[in-house]
């Protein structure tokens, strides 16, 4: 285990975006236009009113064996990444925490677990009033995902939770109101988004002040050497991968083309101070194939 975590942040970095580094002009990228007035599908432009129904149609595939395929493509390693995630965070008893695209429910579940485990190590295992106030949203635009978290829940002992609530809705137009949530996490899920800017700014609306925005995302390999093997493994292995475990292949070259239209670790964080978030600093996991962005609303 230990040498799975060693392997899990290799190669971590953590970089504070400056304001300067914001405020200074950049020249314009692929990524910069996508994320203007077009968009895209893995590497087909779409118009935007299709992007919605076409990734829908992508997770509603893969719904079903979408944590095994996880599982198969970062060899586990993605259960560190979401502990990782959730360490940051720093969940506590009483928390409004709001979980975006996280229909399985993996991220919400960890989040759960480190808040009863907080409680029950500071109360000796007795109920307090500031657990009974805790509270997860999972919130996820697609319905299938959501079923699968359910179940899961079911499975763990969790469906007569109260502090569990599952929100079928939309990353760019959340029915939460203003100042509402103490944490905000999205893992795998923002690069899915027509408009990733729409999704930061109702990120920032619903936290409250003091409350914490992070990303778990796959992003941009920044080593020369492995950047190569991980283009052959990503375009060649992890296709051929969800053919035959989840027998879908589309989805997943979808997939790996849409982590290569995402914006690069430093323009990603420059997104999220735009959106008004502070503090923005990002941490590259195994040379960048993964990064965790956080930021605070102040």
């Amino acid at each position: 285990m230990q040498a799975a975590r060693r392997l899990a942040c290799w190669s971590l970095q953590r970089r504070l975006l400056l304001p300067s580094q914001a405020q200074a002009p950049s020249i314009p990228t692929a990524a910069a236009f996508l994320h203007s007035h077009a968009t895209s599908f893995g590497y087909k432009q779409v118009r935007e009113e299709e992007k919605s129904k076409l990734v829908g149609n992508v997770f509603s595939s893969v719904a079903s064996s979408y944590d095994l395929m996880n599982d198969f493509m970062s060899v586990g390693l993605h259960r560190l990444w979401k502990d990782r995630l959730v360490s940051k965070l720093n969940p506590f008893p009483g928390m409004k925490h709001l979980d975006v695209a996280g229909g399985t429910g993996d991220v919400a579940f960890r989040v759960l677990e480190r808040i009863k485990s907080v409680g029950h190590r500071a109360m000796q295992g007795t109920l307090t009033e500031n657990e009974e106030d805790t509270h997860i949203y999972v919130c996820d635009i697609n319905p299938n995902m959501l079923n699968v978290g359910k179940k899961r829940a079911a499975e763990r002992g969790y469906s007569e939770e109260h502090c569990l609530s599952w929100i079928q809705g939309d990353a760019e137009a959340l029915s939460f109101e203003d100042g509402s949530m103490d944490g905000y996490t999205i893992a795998f899920g923002i690069r899915n988004v027509t408009h990733i800017e729409k999704a930061l700014s109702e990120a920032y609306r619903v936290l409250k002040r003091g409350g914490r925005f992070l990303c778990l995302e796959l992003s941009h390999v920044d080593v020369p050497v492995f950047k190569e093997i991980y283009d052959v493994y990503s375009f060649s292995v992890i296709p051929t991968i969800g053919e035959l475990v989840a027998g879908d292949r589309q989805s997943y070259q979808y997939l790996v083309e849409s982590i290569r239209r995402f914006p690069n670790q430093e323009k990603f964080a420059q997104m999220i101070q735009e959106a008004g978030f502070q503090r923005v600093e990002y941490e590259n996991l195994v040379g960048g194939v993964v990064a965790i962005h956080s930021g605070l609303k102040l």
